[in-house]
């Protein structure tokens, strides 16, 4: 018997005796360790050394790499050459690919194909993960097209073999019938590599559990190498499967009959022996026990052991998967993101008791955390109550290994600011505390009647409204659809700025333990940002003489020709409900139909709020003068009414929710709308420095949700 050779892939050019080129590919797709194997690179460079010959692609395959099985279909696809598949033993996974990339493909009768979507494992964050299950959406898709071309199925019907998580095996005449073969060869008894161990070994198989597979020899090695083709056949004896096993007698010997076969070609891999097929599945199942062992109290592993280790098509990698997913069953996903905690160490608990400490002198509710998650600070206990700035600042270098020891005051804070100390980051933690909690609590009125946005980037982003189509046409007599254009629609932008200021933590107040006017500093910067942004609001409703800024139509807001200008009356029952039918009379992006949309939030100067409130809550018409009981038409029109200091005079702005018709934005970046802090080393202070910035865009970005009525 020839020596076995390891190269699983072997180009044969056409020769006298051989009216075509052969391609055995009789191995795994993809590279190995040593740079050995079965890859797009080497397959291209081969099929272009070919010049067009014809071509025979041999393949006796359980897949590989997706993207270089890919690629290897891709290329004989596009090989000019007439091309034939022949399935010799198995074409699974990724390697099916292979022959349906030829033009004509054979299945042996005894062979199998498998079909399966790609699979792969992932680490890292959430993010990455998401990133690795739409890489193997992507090669789904891209292996469906080939299945779809080949077999003429619907991509439903494909895409469901590649997301159902199941081997979906076909035998030549299920391959013929759903179109994935052309035709059905004749073949020999065993597959071509031999009695072949593998992840996905026929199922027969697996009927002998775990009896020893030398049963099936009784003691003789099996020489079922299939021969390559090749002139001069010499009859000689082989040992060939028995048909099928006695049910009482699974030690069933294989007989022995003449057979003609061709001599065996010296690039086809030899049979494995039947002690390399009995090490191959005890080293399987040793392996499925081991990984099993840890879990075998729990519910079901145990049954799940004992029919894995019984079936050969379970590989170690398949017996672990199918092991997580059966201790994942039942389970429900947590109401909150999970957390990993660990213990904490001395450095961990000396700078959490420093925080403490800081916290509550900062005065920050005198909690720790936001929301549902605060919990009140108890200093009982705590090695820091009562330390000073400099006891902190002491405390922070020792724990970053400086010695403190000699050192004066000024030296001490200079160090906690420039080693790798916690100090700083101490400092900035409850300085931001401090800002977040004055931004959080300082009142504002502009996020009662303005759309809150999201910006990526510091450039302009458009906001789009969209036209409308109108009513449906009849059909003329003949019973024709008429065609409809596509309107235009509408485009406003806001781009996104970005304000702040740079407190100075100097030496000085670290050594006179002035923390107070350290956060005193945080809290006037923290409402500093909250007013900025209502005074961006109120600054841009302002300009044009009230009407408000100019949008895409060269326009301000409030326009004639945008109809929604009332006509001056002072606040009352009938000239609200006059602005209420201005607004309702509205109609969309095309002029195609009304939009009917209804003020909810009237906003006034100070000085009217008392009159806007009456009115809107009266339940007779207080401006009735003969004391009848009238009702108030105009009762509850808006759900809120806002004043402010900002405005004078007496014209007032009825808008609708924000949730029917925005017409004021403000965007923040990414998102995020509270102000946020930089630390770095001071450079035009003895200390450090805090950068607080906030980056926010306030813009007009439709006028049919807001009506203006000058008042009198």
């Amino acid at each position: 018997m020839p020596a076995a050779i390891k190269a699983p892939y072997q180009i044969v050019a056409k020769g006298a005796n051989q009216p075509e080129a052969e391609m055995r590919i009789f191995g795994d797709i993809g590279e190995d360790f040593w740079g050995e194997g079965i890859t797009d690179e080497r397959v291209a460079a081969d099929l272009d050394a070919l010049n067009d010959q014809d071509l025979r692609v041999r393949v006796n395959s359980y897949g590989g790499s997706v993207a270089m099985g890919l690629a290897i279909a891709n290329a004989i696809s596009n090989y000019a050459g007439k091309t034939t598949g022949v399935i010799e033993g198995v074409s699974a996974s990724i390697s099916s690919m292979i022959p349906l990339a030829c033009d004509h493909v054979e299945i042996a009768d005894n062979a199998r194909m498998m079909v399966h979507g790609p699979h792969a494992g992932s680490y890292g964050f959430s993010d990455d993960h998401r990133e690795a299950a739409d890489m193997l959406d992507g090669f789904a898709d891209a292996m469906s097209r080939l299945y779809i071309k080949k077999t003429g199925k619907s991509a439903d019907e494909i895409m469901g073999l590649l997301t159902d998580r199941k081997d979906h095996w076909f035998g030549a005449e299920e391959a013929l019938a759903f179109g994935l073969a052309d035709e059905i060869t004749e073949g020999l008894r065993v597959a071509a590599h031999g009695f072949m161990q593998s992840r996905f070994a026929p199922s027969a198989i697996a009927a002998f559990g775990e009896k020893p597979l030398s049963q099936l020899f009784d003691g003789k090695q099996s020489s079922t190498t299939a021969a390559v083709a090749a002139n001069n056949p010499q009859p000689e004896e082989v040992e060939e499967m028995p048909d099928a096993l006695d049910k009482d007698d699974k030690a069933a010997k294989p007989k022995v009959v003449a057979k003609t076969t061709q001599v065996a070609d010296p690039n086809v891999p030899a049979a494995r022996s039947e002690t390399e097929v009995l090490a191959a599945n005890d080293k399987r199942i040793g392996d499925i026990r081991a990984a099993f062992q840890p879990f075998a109290a729990h519910e079901g592993v145990q049954a799940l052991l004992d029919g894995f280790v019984g079936d050969s098509n379970i590989t170690v990698e398949v017996a672990n998967n199918k092991l997580l997913a059966h201790l994942g069953s039942g389970t429900e996903p947590l109401a909150r993101s999970p957390h990993i905690e660990h213990g904490e160490d001395s450095a961990d608990k000396q700078i959490k008791a420093s925080m403490d400490v800081l916290l509550v002198r900062a005065g920050v509710h005198n909690m720790r955390g936001n929301g549902q998650d605060a919990v009140a600070i108890n200093l009982s206990g705590n090695d820091f109550r009562g330390a000073t700035l400099m006891d902190l600042a002491r405390a922070s270098l020792q724990r970053a290994g400086v010695n403190a020891k000699g050192m004066d005051k000024r030296a001490i804070v200079a160090a906690a600011f420039q080693s790798t100390s916690d100090f700083p980051v101490l400092l900035e933690n409850t300085i931001h505390k401090v800002l977040l909690q004055a931004y959080v609590t300082t009142a504002d009125t502009w996020s009662r009647f303005c759309k809150v946005g999201s910006v990526s980037d510091f450039r302009a982003h458009n906001r789009y409204r969209t036209g409308s189509i109108g009513n449906l046409d009849s059909l003329n007599e003949n019973g024709e659809f008429k065609h409809k254009a596509i309107p235009d629609g509408e485009k406003s932008s806001i781009t996104a700025g970005t304000k702040g200021n740079i407190i100075a933590i100097t030496r000085e107040a670290i050594i006179n333990d002035d923390l107070q006017a350290l956060t005193d500093l945080a809290q006037m910067l923290g409402r500093a940002f909250r007013r900025t942004i209502e005074s961006a609001v109120y600054a841009l409703l302002a300009e044009n003489s009230g009407m408000g800024p100019l949008l895409a139509d060269g326009k301000a807001i409030f326009h004639a020709d945008h109809n929604n200008i009332g006509a001056g009356a002072a606040i009352s029952m009938a000239s609200l409900e006059a602005d209420s039918v201005l607004m309702s009379a509205q109609k969309d992006v095309s002029n195609n139909d009304f939009l009917d949309i209804s003020p909810d939030v009237l906003l006034v100067p100070k000085g009217l709020r008392g009159t806007a409130r009456t009115i809107n809550e009266a339940e007779y018409d207080p401006d009735t003068a003969n004391k009848l009981h009238k009702p108030n038409i105009s009762r509850g029109m808006f759900s809120d009414i806002v004043d402010t200091q900002r405005m004078t005079g007496t014209r007032r702005y009825a808008f609708a929710s924000v949730n029917d018709a925005p017409v004021i934005e403000v965007a923040f970046l990414d998102g995020v709308q509270e102000p946020y802090i930089e630390t770095k080393d001071g450079w035009s202070t003895d200390g450090a420095e805090l950068k607080v910035r906030g980056d926010f865009g306030v813009a007009g970005i439709d006028y049919r949700g807001a009506v203006t009525n000058a008042g009198v």
